[in-house]
């Protein structure tokens, strides 16, 4: 696990200059450094430089830049391959010689060419230069869980596994991105390609991007919606099979990211998932696992007592810490430090404090991300097969609620689930309903008007066409590319897309990294993604019960009394925060005069809006604990605005 970054430019970068940009991520690696300038052609010169968290074979021969045994290839390198064993094997031709992963990546790429991302199986950021060819190659792992941004202007490319190198690049002009700011407000994280700055991109899960001679080529290798229709086209056969074969690639998947030369262990939250995932790391090791959990003195966000009684089923070398609102609030300002980009996902800051209570024993982590997306355990997918289910009727309803009643319409009339349904009619959004204000919101602290998403096809949104006002939509007006009529599976396929790498993923890397820890994720593993795209529908969701089939098989290691209840999630009292101790800075960020002086939003408009927040509570727009998630969204993109522009 490291930090990369590096540049193919022709402007004058030196060597400290790139020391400078690497160390920003020293967090990310502290172990060892890195950094080198070769010549290039045609003038330019490539800088690979890395931080390293020493992981496998701690030795010097681990250090990256990594060079070839022909010196024709360098690399460096972000993450982990799970399989590098299995590749040593094939490429027995190479000399080896060290034992950590990074080295089959040079020893794939001379076998197999640019095909090499297609043979190994992991989380990576990886960028490869071939002096032969005089191409830099930048690759992501196919599910985003390792990220990697580019800077690309006038011909010159500059690279990093965060925006913080990128921003001490000489040259480097930050412009916020105005264009996705309504989304961020709505969504809450900034995804992939764009990012908060002008001519910043980040590649895309499953993507691959050539530079060669001042011009970038696009690859995607591996996407989402191809997986899913290739693994459909052969379904697993009876539940017991599609249960034996799942739970065996779920054990191999735990062992593979069990191969460590320091010491490891597991969150345990005491959900299924991560419950599940530790089962099987005790399964696979000959002394206690040791397991993390984080607890709150408020009920009804612990799950402190229930991972405490899973740890004690599985016989887990477990260690809590309960945690208190001041500690939590200690955290708020070191948010832009980390998160170098705006993200307002409240759960990061118990995410952060996990972390660091594990960092104090282990240095690699495990964890169960992924469960809820690729096996349907959020409770928006029981919504979602509703609506599917009332969609014929709501075209009805919308019909007849345009009608006039008083001074509106009769649709302004209807219980707020009726016109949300009713309202629904973008095929290319079907399942993502939502609340018309918060939209209209989103939209309005750019514009200072109140608009709804432009009703756009997915061929115009993916050309770069968007609303009249120059903002991308909020939502991602892109089902229709899915090719599936079942709106549960179009939803769970366009999180794996959008909300898993772009906010969960992110939310992880970002406070694992703070305290130089590892996190795992086996889920994820790339034969455990595919293969849940062959089990049938109906055994992830059957009679109602989400996520059946890997609760089945944690019902083999753990009671079901232990693990059958209600899913709390980490969460903060962010209504409370921002009303109360967070209320005075709030405030000045949503001063009428800092908004103009800034520059950014519309400083009517979002000025009224926190001031209607904080000072009124009981109605009217922009009031109530409804809209703390907008006002969130803005304190944290102030925060980040402070701390980088």
């Amino acid at each position: 696990m490291c930090g990369i970054c590096g540049f193919f430019s022709k402007n004058k970068i030196t060597r400290e200059d790139l020391v400078i940009m690497n160390d920003t991520m020293i967090h990310r690696g502290p172990n060892d450094s890195g950094a080198e300038i070769i010549d290039g052609h045609d003038g330019y010169r490539i800088g690979l430089a890395q931080r390293r968290l020493s992981i496998l074979d701690l030795s010097p021969l681990g250090h990256q830049p990594m060079v070839s045994e022909d010196g024709r290839i360098l690399v460096v390198f972000n993450g982990e391959i799970y399989n590098f064993l299995e590749l040593k094997e094939e490429m027995t031709d190479y000399p080896f010689k060290s034992t950590c992963d990074t080295e089959v990546i040079l020893a794939g790429y001379l076998k197999w060419g640019k095909n090499f991302v297609d043979h190994i199986h992991g989380m990576f950021a990886i960028a490869l230069y071939d002096r032969e060819s005089d191409e830099l190659i930048l690759a992501r792992d196919r599910i985003g869980k390792k990220p990697l941004y580019y800077w690309l202007e006038n011909g010159n490319l500059v690279f990093g596994s965060e925006l913080k190198p990128i921003i001490k690049c000489p040259g480097f002009v930050p412009r916020v991105n105005k264009s996705i700011i309504p989304r961020y407000m709505y969504q809450q994280y900034v995804n992939a390609p764009d990012s908060i700055f002008e001519n910043v991109w980040q590649l895309e899960p499953g993507e691959m991007i050539t530079f060669y001679k001042g011009q970038i080529t696009k690859k995607k290798y591996w996407s989402i919606k191809d997986s899913y229709h290739r693994n459909a086209l052969n379904p697993a056969g009876s539940y017991e099979e599609a249960k034996a074969e799942l739970k065996k690639r779920l054990q191999k998947s735990v062992s593979k990211r069990m191969i460590s030369d320091v010491p490891l262990g597991a969150f345990l939250s005491g959900g299924y998932d991560s419950s599940l995932i530790t089962a099987l790391a005790q399964e696979n090791s000959e002394s206690p696992v040791k397991t993390f959990s984080i607890g709150f003195n408020v009920p009804e966000y612990n799950e402190a007592e229930f991972a405490k009684k899973v740890a004690q089923h599985l016989g887990t070398d477990h260690t809590e810490l309960y945690i208190n609102e001041s500690e939590m609030l200690d955290l708020v300002e070191s948010i832009p430090d980390y998160y170098d980009e705006p993200f307002a996902d409240e759960s990061q800051i118990p995410t952060m404090l996990v972390c660091k209570l594990a960092k104090e024993k282990v240095t690699v982590a495990l964890s169960g991300d992924g469960g809820d997306e690729f096996f349907c355990g959020y409770n928006i997918y029981e919504n979602v097969a509703q609506a599917q289910k009332l969609d014929f009727p709501g075209a009805i309803v919308n019909a007849v609620g345009k009608l006039p009643a008083g001074n509106g319409k009769l649709i302004d009339k209807f219980p707020f689930r009726v016109r949300v349904v009713a309202g629904n009619r973008d095929s290319e959004t079907k399942t993502q309903f939502a609340s018309d204000s918060y939209i209209k919101s989103a939209h309005a602290f750019m514009t200072g008007v109140e608009a709804m998403d432009p009703v756009l096809s997915m061929s115009d949104y993916k050309a770069g066409r968007f609303g009249d006002d120059g903002f991308v939509p909020c939502k991602y007006p892109v089902e229709s590319s899915y090719g599936v009529n079942d709106w549960q599976i179009r939803r769970m396929l366009l999180d794996m897309d959008t909300y898993l790498p772009g906010d969960i993923l992110v939310k992880m890397d970002r406070a694992s990294m703070k305290y130089s820890l590892e996190c795992r994720c086996p889920i994820m593993d790339t034969d455990v993604m595919e293969y849940s795209f062959a089990i049938p529908h109906r055994y992830k969701f059957m009679d109602g019960d989400k996520k059946h089939i890997l609760k089945d098989i944690a019902y083999d290691y753990i009671p079901r009394d232990l693990l059958d209840r209600p899913k709390k999630g980490f969460g903060v009292p962010m209504d409370a925060w921002l009303r109360g101790p967070l209320k005075e800075k709030l405030e000045y960020y949503g001063d009428i005069r800092f908004l103009k002086n800034q520059g950014v939003f519309n400083p009517e408009y979002a000025s009224g809006f926190i001031r209607n927040y904080l000072e009124k509570g009981d109605g009217g727009p922009a009031t109530g604990a409804n809209f703390s998630k907008i006002c969130w969204s803005f304190f944290n993109f102030q925060q980040w605005y402070e701390r980088y522009m």
